[in-house]
């Protein structure tokens, strides 16, 4: 079935995959950049920076937009990890950003399925498929975040694991990633200052540097990666879906989202095969689930190139909510249907009345987000 991206040119997969791994090095290296710029700005440019996020509320807010923008999750969230280790943002302000993250990489899926509007039945399906990704995270965000804010309980136990695993005492560990990554970022830091641009300018330029580092490195992942795993990846799925298993449709979901770097691949490709009534929306379900904990690699990965123990809290704490909204929600049939009932429901409407399925996707990502913003910034 075809997935409407252009295919990358054909060559050896060995040659990709070593294309892969250089590529992904490359991103490494862009997280580190960003930390070293943030850090360069200094205090006073972070903190004016930063101020709108110092209510959570805001913070998750933040998240939803940063991630709609950029239209990648992997992207926000190795952003947020790169402030934590930088020492811009705490972990408390940065998990509900982490959050809102998880709720804003659902806008891609939710757009690809508007392309089905003028077919009930297909737009039915898929715009169904599409908006449980979104519906789930919503209800996990909404029961969680409340608890996590009175409790701390994620990034307790975020902050405990992460002990165990590198130490504790805010001294950084000694990452092989890290001390990998850390000689081109020298190279880079001596190269801008040998032109001459130094001081809050130079934080700058490490900054853009470090961004277009990750956004085009990302990008160029996805698609080589797709092209090594994603051609028979629709049939696999389906074919592993269509026997019904929760748990194998959430291994799918995860493990084909690590491969690929992107959530939003995954949940967009089940969105023609949902629409063209392939596969139901209870077995699309709890891909999109697995995807959830499947995304967070990125942000693992990201904190292990900073060598920060708060980075790497705020990463494990990402996977924590993820599986923790799986674990609370997913065992129980009633509210397993939850998102199955209200996606229905949205897609029943929106089929009758189509222009409401284009107020949802802006109103949920957008005007919502910057309400929230401008009134508790």
């Amino acid at each position: 079935m075809a997935i409407g991206v252009e295919k990358p040119r054909s060559m050896p997969r060995w040659v990709r995959a070593l294309l892969v791994v250089g590529l992904l090095y490359l991103f490494l290296v862009g997280v580190s950049l960003l930390e070293a710029g943030i850090k360069g700005l200094g205090s006073d440019t972070q903190e004016q920076l930063f101020e709108s996020v110092s209510n959570p509320l805001a913070g998750l807010f933040v998240g939803i937009l940063a991630t709609v923008l950029v239209q990648s999750s992997s992207v926000s969230t190795a952003t947020i990890v790169g402030l934590v280790a930088a020492g811009t943002i705490g972990v408390d302000e940065a998990v509900p950003m982490i959050m809102g993250a998880n709720i804003g990489t659902t806008v891609t899926n939710t757009i690809a399925s508007l392309a089905n509007v003028r077919r009930s039945d297909e737009f039915r399906r898929g715009f169904a498929a599409a908006t449980v990704h979104d519906f789930f995270n919503i209800m996990a965000v909404t029961v969680l975040l409340p608890l996590q804010l009175a409790t701390n309980f994620l990034s307790d136990a975020a902050a405990w694991l992460s002990e165990k695993l590198v130490g504790s005492g805010g001294a950084e560990f000694d990452s092989p990633l890290k001390q990998v990554v850390k000689e081109p970022v020298g190279w880079l830091e001596d190269l801008v200052e040998w032109v001459g641009v130094s001081g809050t300018a130079q934080g700058i330029v490490l900054i853009v540097l470090g961004l277009v580092i990750i956004f085009g490195t990302l990008a160029l992942i996805t698609r080589n990666m797709r092209a090594l795993v994603a051609e028979r990846m629709e049939q696999s799925i389906n074919q592993l879906l269509e026997r019904g298993g929760g748990l194998v449709a959430m291994a799918v979901g995860l493990v084909f989202t690590m491969a690929v770097q992107s959530s939003s691949i995954t949940t967009s490709i089940m969105i023609p095969l949902a629409a063209a009534g392939i596969v139901t929306l209870r077995n699309i379900y709890p891909v999109t689930l697995g995807a959830n904990v499947g995304t967070t690699v990125t942000a693992l990965l990201a904190s292990l190139a900073t060598g920060s123990p708060a980075a790497l809290t705020v990463a494990i704490t990402h996977t924590l909510f993820n599986i923790t909204g799986i674990a609370v929600f997913y065992p129980f049939r009633v509210l397993r249907d939850i998102p199955i009932r209200l996606a229905e429901g949205l897609a029943n409407i929106a089929v009758e009345k189509p222009p409401i399925a284009l107020l949802y996707t802006i109103g949920m990502f957008v005007i919502i987000p910057l309400i929230g913003v401008a009134i508790l910034r």
